[in-house]
C-alpha cells in the first residue's frame, strides 16, 4: 500500500500542508486564546491550540464528522488513548536512533517495527469491530487502511520475521569473550566467542554460599575484567571497552539485523511515518473531545455542530449561547443568551451594570467563533455562523503598561495595532476599553474607533461602562454608512427588580435606570435616605 494519506482533521495532503503554512490559517493568536480561556479549557501539552485554527470549509466540514464520529463512538477514545503512547514511543525512538551507534541504531529499527505491529494491532482490534457505524469520514478511512495493512501478505511475513528476530536479539542477556595471551601474558588478540540468553554468575564465594552452589562452568565469572561504571575505570577507559563491544556485537548481527533492516527499513519508515503525524492531531481530538463532553454534561448548557455558512456572508447568529470557561468553572445552572449579527448591527455597544455579564457575553461570541473554526461543535443550542479571517481581542488582563507610554498610551497603541491588523472579514471584541482616561475622552476616542471599525466591515463588540457611547451610536452610523460601511447597534445586560440577570437584551440603553435600581437595592436612593427626615 503506497503513499499512505490519513488525517482525522485535513481531507487531504494538500489540505494540509497548506495549513502548515501560518499565512494561510486565520489570525487567532495564542494570545487571543488565552485572553478567551480556550487555553485553559483545552490544555494541549504538545502543541499550541492555534496550530489547528483554519477557515477552510472544507476542513471544518470534514473534522466535524471526525468530532461526531468521536462523540457517538465511545469506543474509539479508547483506541486512541491506546495508541497514542505508542505513537510517542516511535516518536522519541526515531530521535535516539539519529544520535545512536550502528549496533544500537539496529536494534532501534526492530524495537520500531515492534512498536508500529503493536500499533496497526491496537487500531486493527480497535476500529473493525465498530467499521459500520462511523460516518464516512476520517475515522473510516483509518480503519479501512490499516485493517487492509494487517491483512495484507507483506505485513503477515513481516510478523513472523520480526518474531523469530527480535526473539534473538532480545534474548541476549550476556556474550562471552575470549582472549588470547602471548608468552609474556600480554593480550594479543580478543573476540566474543558466544551470545547468551542468560547473564553471567559472580564467582564470589558470597553468592555461591547463596546459590548453594560451588560448582564452576561456563557462565561463572572466576575473576572480573574491569569494574564497568564505577570509579575504578577511567571514562577513556570505559569508551573503549563499550566501542568495542558494540563493534563486536554489530559484525554478530550484521548478517541478519543489518539484511533485515534494509529490507523492512523503507516500508516501516513509509507506514509509520502516516501514523506519526497522526500524533498532534489525537492529542487535540482527545482533548477537545472531552471539553464538549463535559459542557454537555452541565446544566442548561448545550454543544451543537453549527451550519457552516459562506465567509461573504458575515453570518454569526446564534441561540442559546453562553461562555464555556465560565459553564466548566461553576455549578450552578448557565444562563444563555441569543446574540446574532446583521445588516442592523455588525458591531454592537454593549452596557450595562457592573459584574452583570457585559464580559461573559463578549467572551462568549469569541469563544464560539473560535471554536467552530477548530471544527468543534460551539457552546450554543443552535448556531449560524460565518469563518472570519481573525479574532482580535482588547481585555484588560491583556493590559501591559509601560513607563514610556502608561496605561492609556498602551491601550491607544494596541486599538491602533487591532484595526491595522483586522479586515473586513475579522472580529474585534473590546472589554472596557479605554477605562484608564475619564468619560469624555474615552467616549470620543471610542466613537472614532466604532466608526473606522465599521467602515471597514468588522463584526465585534465593545463591552464598556460608557453609557454616553451608546446613545452615540446613530452619530456612528450616519458617518460609517454614509462611507458605505455598516451600522452599530446596543445590547444591554439587564437588571430585574434591582437584580442582575445576566440576560442580553438587544435594546437601548438606560444607564439611570441602572443607576435608579442599584441604589434602592442599597438603600441609597434620596427617599431611602431621607425617609425618616421627611416624615
Amino acid at each position: 500500500m503506497d503513499d499512505i494519506f490519513i488525517s482525522l482533521l485535513y481531507p487531504t495532503k494538500e489540505a494540509r500542508e497548506l495549513h502548515r503554512d501560518a499565512a494561510a490559517r486565520p489570525d487567532i493568536s495564542d494570545r487571543v486564546c488565552d485572553a478567551l480561556g480556550l487555553t485553559e479549557i483545552f490544555s494541549l501539552r504538545t502543541s499550541m491550540l492555534s496550530d489547528f485554527f483554519t477557515e477552510d470549509e472544507e476542513i471544518l466540514r470534514y473534522r466535524q464528522k471526525t468530532f461526531a464520529d468521536m462523540l457517538a463512538v465511545q469506543e474509539l477514545r479508547q483506541t486512541l488513548d491506546a495508541i497514542y503512547p505508542v505513537l510517542a514511543d516511535i516518536h522519541e525512538l526515531r530521535h535516539m536512533e539519529s544520535e545512536s551507534n550502528p549496533a544500537e541504531s539496529y536494534l532501534y529499527s526492530i524495537t520500531e517495527i515492534e512498536l508500529y505491529v503493536s500499533c496497526i494491532d491496537t487500531l486493527t482490534k480497535g476500529l473493525s469491530p465498530v467499521r459500520d457505524r462511523l460516518s464516512d469520514g476520517a475515522f473510516a478511512a483509518l480503519a479501512d487502511a490499516v485493517c487492509g495493512l494487517s491483512e495484507s501478505d507483506y505485513y503477515k511475513e513481516l510478523n513472523k520475521k520480526l518474531t523469530a528476530l527480535s526473539q534473538r536479539v532480545h534474548e541476549v542477556k550476556s556474550v562471552t569473550i575470549g582472549v588470547n595471551l602471548d608468552a609474556g601474558m600480554v593480550p594479543a588478540s580478543a573476540g566474543v566467542i558466544s551470545v547468551n540468553a542468560e547473564p553471567f554468575k559472580s564467582g564470589k564465594i558470597l553468592d555461591k554460599i547463596l546459590r548453594l552452589s560451588f560448582r564452576n562452568d561456563a557462565s561463572t565469572c572466576i575473576a572480573a575484567l574491569s569494574p564497568l561504571k564505577k570509579g575504578g575505570q577511567s571514562d577513556n577507559a570505559s569508551e573503549a571497552m563499550t566501542a568495542a563491544l558494540h563493534g563486536a556485537l554489530e559484525e554478530i548481527f550484521r548478517a541478519s539485523v543489518k539484511g533485515w533492516r534494509s529490507i523492512v527499513g523503507e516500508y516501516v519508515l513509509d507506514h509509520t511515518d502516516f501514523l506519526l503525524q497522526l500524533l498532534p492531531e489525537i492529542e487535540f481530538i482527545c482533548k477537545a473531545t472531552s471539553v464538549i463532553e463535559r459542557l454537555r454534561e452541565h446544566a442548561g448548557c448545550a454543544a451543537s455542530f453549527p451550519e457552516i455558512r459562506p465567509k461573504e456572508e458575515k453570518a454569526f447568529r446564534t441561540e442559546g449561547l453562553y461562555n464555556p470557561r465560565v459553564a466548566l468553572a461553576i455549578s450552578d445552572e448557565m444562563v444563555t443568551n441569543d446574540v446574532s449579527f446583521d445588516e442592523a448591527g455588525s458591531i454592537f455597544v454593549l452596557t450595562g451594570p457592573n459584574r452583570g455579564g457585559k464580559s461573559v457575553i463578549t467572551v462568549a461570541v469569541g469563544a464560539c467563533q473560535a471554536m467552530l473554526q477548530l471544527g468543534l461543535p460551539v457552546p450554543a443550542e443552535k448556531a449560524s455562523l460565518s469563518v472570519v479571517s481573525g479574532i482580535f481581542t482588547h481585555f484588560p488582563e491583556e493590559a501591559d503598561d509601560t513607563i514610556d507610554k502608561g496605561r492609556l498610551g498602551e491601550e491607544c497603541a494596541r486599538l491602533r495595532e487591532i484595526f491595522n491588523a483586522v479586515d473586513g472579514y475579522g472580529m474585534a471584541l473590546l472589554d472596557e476599553s479605554l477605562s484608564s482616561t475619564g468619560a469624555y475622552e474615552a467616549t470620543y476616542i471610542a466613537e472614532e474607533i466604532l466608526c473606522a471599525l465599521a467602515v471597514k466591515g468588522v463584526r465585534g463588540i465593545f463591552s464598556t461602562h460608557l453609557h454616553d457611547l451608546a446613545l452615540a451610536t446613530g452619530r456612528i452610523n450616519e458617518r460609517s454608512l454614509a462611507l458605505g460601511g455598516g451600522a452599530v447597534d446596543t445590547l444591554v445586560a439587564g437588571m430585574e427588580q434591582g437584580k442582575r440577570s445576566f440576560k442580553i437584551l438587544r435594546a437601548k440603553p438606560d444607564g439611570k435606570s441602572y443607576a435608579r435600581d442599584i441604589a434602592n437595592k442599597y438603600g441609597l436612593s434620596f427617599e431611602n435616605l431621607m425617609g425618616e427626615h421627611l416624615k
